[in-house]
């Protein structure tokens, strides 16, 4: 598909190396309100793909209560190892976090109601394979809101290839209307826009943040 590339080890190891480097820091990692967009309502299981420190599993868990449950799941050891922490010290009950890939979740077909991710996606090789993970956690009439970034046009090749740009979060951004044709593919039809952020520069490219709510 166009903008896409296969999976590569030094993409993988160059997303690895950031996203240990950021588990100890304190910024926040999202590029969009997700979780206020998705509005989980108490009782629903939310899960949250690539959710980094575990903020917003936090606050997820939260607003679904003693009779839900809020699931984070991420692909690199040391975010997690944070998000565990940060839940035993809040005494986040309702909260809970797995390893897996964003195309690859360990978790049972129709598990969610809600599917949450904020500025994830645009690393996976395949959009379209992350978004038939979306739609088979869901369940009948379940909701996802994502948060991601996209490129104002077709990155540069020397932009695509790079490992760096990759994992900073703009390498594997494609342009909007390709994003939305991965999620059509997926499955998914009811599909909107709700925000845009003004275009910004990151490496020499133009990109802006979006977030996508749609219904299975």
């Amino acid at each position: 598909m166009p903008g896409e590339l296969p999976e590569r080890p030094d993409v993988l190891r160059a997303t690895e190396a950031r996203y240990t480097a950021l588990a100890s820091e304190g910024g926040t990692l999202s590029c969009g309100g997700a979780l206020d967009a998705a509005a989980p309502r108490p009782g629903e299981t939310v899960v949250d793909l690539g959710c980094g420190r575990g903020g917003d599993v936090l606050r997820a868990a939260a607003r679904v209560g003693e009779g839900g449950l809020a699931i984070g799941v991420d692909a690199n050891d040391a975010m997690l190892a944070e998000a565990r922490a940060r839940a035993g010290a809040a005494g986040a009950a309702r909260a809970r976090f797995v390893r897996g890939d964003l195309a690859a979740v360990p978790l049972p077909a129709g598990r969610a109601d809600v599917v949450i991710s904020n500025c994830a996606i645009n690393h996976a090789p395949d959009k379209t394979a992350a978004y038939r993970e979306i739609r088979r956690l869901l369940r009948e009439g379940g909701r996802f809101a994502v948060s991601d970034v996209v490129a104002e046009r077709e990155l540069p090749e020397t932009v695509r290839r790079d490992p760096a740009a990759w994992a900073a979060c703009y390498g594997g951004a494609v342009p909007e209307p390709e994003y939305l044709a991965a999620i059509a593919r997926a499955g998914f039809a009811a599909v909107r826009v709700v925000r845009r952020s003004a275009p910004y520069e990151r490496g020499g490219v133009r990109v802006r943040s979006i977030t996508v709510e749609g219904t299975r």
